[in-house]
């Protein structure tokens, strides 16, 4: 026998229309989870590049303070106020976090393959001597005799497991060469890069 009551019972009402429009739990986790991540992300990036993130400063503090943190625990308790954090954020703050750290990935994947290719040119500069000449052809204005002197003094290095002094040298070399168009002077500024790579011993 059909039940009188149905269709009149408050399925329509709009209590339950508003919590049916309510996100779920499920997506509500999901979303905390991405904010979580996004958080992490920006704490594992370079202080210099957080600071020219766009974002609340409160943000920013939170996740500064956390990259200075060592002690696990504390780091961890650290890390949860960051999302926290993440979650006071507007959906276009967040969009423009996204967006900052989409563009950092597609950068820093360019530059580690002409990083890449710049350590693979100087080490064939220092096994093969036709590098050189090469090298000269492109770029006719490099002084050929700082060159050669670099050259010998990193296969010194080398053979006598010295500090990489001269093998750094040549990397900014390139590096600046890299930067400039083919045939134009430019290495002036190469000493200014010596100070920016001193953290990239392994170069």
């Amino acid at each position: 026998m059909p039940n009188p009551n149905r269709g009149s019972c408050g399925y329509q009402s709009s209590e339950f229309e508003e919590e049916y429009d309510r996100p779920s739990k499920s997506q509500l986790k999901r979303e905390m989870t991405a904010l979580q991540k996004l958080g992490q992300e920006l704490v594992e990036q370079a202080r210099d590049r957080v600071k020219r993130v766009p974002m609340p400063e409160d943000v920013r503090d939170a996740i500064l303070a956390c990259q200075q943190i060592t002690n696990h625990e504390g780091r961890r308790r650290q890390m949860q106020f960051v999302g926290k954090k993440m979650r006071t954020l507007d959906e276009a703050e967040v969009a423009l976090i996204q967006k900052t750290i989409d563009s950092w990935k597609g950068s820093s994947k360019a530059e580690t393959a002409a990083m890449h290719a710049m350590e693979r040119r100087r080490d064939k500069l220092l096994t093969d001597d036709n590098a050189l000449t090469e090298l000269l052809s492109e770029h006719p204005h490099l002084d050929v005799q700082q060159l050669r002197t670099l050259i010998r003094n990193a296969r010194k290095e080398q053979a006598e497991n010295k500090p990489p002094k001269a093998y750094r040298e040549i990397f900014q070399i390139l590096k600046q060469l890299q930067k400039a168009p083919a045939g134009d002077d430019a290495l002036d500024d190469a000493d200014a890069e010596d100070q920016e790579d001193e953290d990239h011993e392994q170069y």
